[in-house]
């Protein structure tokens, strides 16, 4: 059984055994700690000049790594905690994301930036952060949020060959869920499609990254409860493929959008609203809900992070309350 940190190691090193333009370069990528398990002894294994070390400066050393790309190379660039990623906004939304587009498509960055979403254990607001709806905002820039130990792999190695800027954004709160992997076989990060990894016929949940694990969980609890729920994992979050999605909503008509962000101009409110301009209301069963984190900045108590983060049992609580009613008759 390989781990979903594993399986990221397990990426990296692919990547730099098949392709020789592929490094790493960003903070801590030698400690045995800094970005857990996900990297261990690449630097031993691979050797330090492709697995670099940097000082501390975001801006810097994503600077200097969408230049590498523009020179042919392939790196991954990896932010421990996508707080202090913002430091290297410029660079990621405005050069990296733009260069194809100003140049007529005949250069373009393939420089894939990994950012890690490190929330929990009394952190606090500036070191618990997603983020991923900002950056899903940018035209030009591909944003990818693994669920599953298999996609922790496989959307890693499929961002580094693709050819165009890639925004890899993993949770540790997945890091020790654990899954049988098959033997690698590239794909092409374009025809990657919202997963369905649970069947059903009352209620569609839609979520990415931990929040699928989430999805999941609730799903079982909405079982006892004789609820079928579906689930999709979205997988790519820009572009947001959603046709496969709708079509799961047209047969519940139901749908809760379960995202790790907050609500305002959000990842689940793109998923509700794309779902209803493709949807006639006749094909509704309840209005469409959101599930997100409150709107306020991450709290530095543990007791009040029970409260602030959704679990599954709140999402449960959430949909029975708010979706899983009766229709109203309509009497004119």
């Amino acid at each position: 059984m390989t781990s979903y940190g594993e399986a990221i190691r397990d990426a990296f090193a692919w990547l730099m055994r098949n392709d020789p333009r592929v490094f790493a370069i960003g903070q801590g990528l030698w400690s045995p700690w800094y970005v857990g398990n996900s990297m261990t002894n690449l630097d031993l294994e691979f050797g330090r000049a492709r697995v670099l070390d940097t000082p501390v400066s975001e801006a810097a050393c994503t600077g200097a790594a969408i230049g590498a790309s523009l020179c042919g190379y392939r790196p991954i660039v990896v932010h421990p905690r996508v707080d202090f990623m913002l430091l290297a906004v410029d660079q990621i939304v405005n050069q990296a994301a733009k260069w194809c587009h100003m140049l007529g498509g005949r250069a373009a960055p393939a420089v894939t930036i990994r950012g890690i979403v490190n929330r929990g254990g009394e952190q606090g607001a500036q070191h618990s952060q997603a983020l991923h709806s900002w950056f899903a905002h940018i035209p030009g820039l591909r944003v990818v949020m693994p669920a599953t130990v298999a996609d922790a792999r496989d959307l890693l190695i499929a961002s580094v060959l693709c050819d165009d800027p890639v925004l890899y954004i993993d949770d540790r709160w997945l890091y020790e869920e654990r899954a049988e992997l098959d033997p690698v076989t590239p794909k092409d990060l374009r025809t990657i499609r919202p997963a369905r990894l649970r069947a059903g016929t009352d209620l569609t949940l839609v979520a990415a990254s931990y929040s699928t694990l989430l999805a999941l969980r609730a799903a079982d609890l909405l079982a006892r409860q004789g609820l079928d729920a579906e689930v999709w994992d979205l997988r790519v979050v820009n572009p947001l493929e959603l046709d496969d999605v709708v079509a799961g909503v047209a047969r519940t008509g139901r749908l809760c959008a379960i995202d790790g962000g907050w609500q305002s101009c959000g990842l689940a409110g793109e998923v509700v609203a794309r779902a209803s301009e493709s949807l006639s209301p006749a094909a509704w069963r309840a209005a469409p809900m959101r599930i997100t984190l409150p709107p306020a900045p991450a709290p530095s108590s543990r007791a009040l992070e029970q409260l602030y983060y959704p679990s599954p049992e709140s999402i449960v609580e959430e949909i029975t309350k708010s979706m899983v009613r009766p229709r109203a008759r309509v009497v004119l």
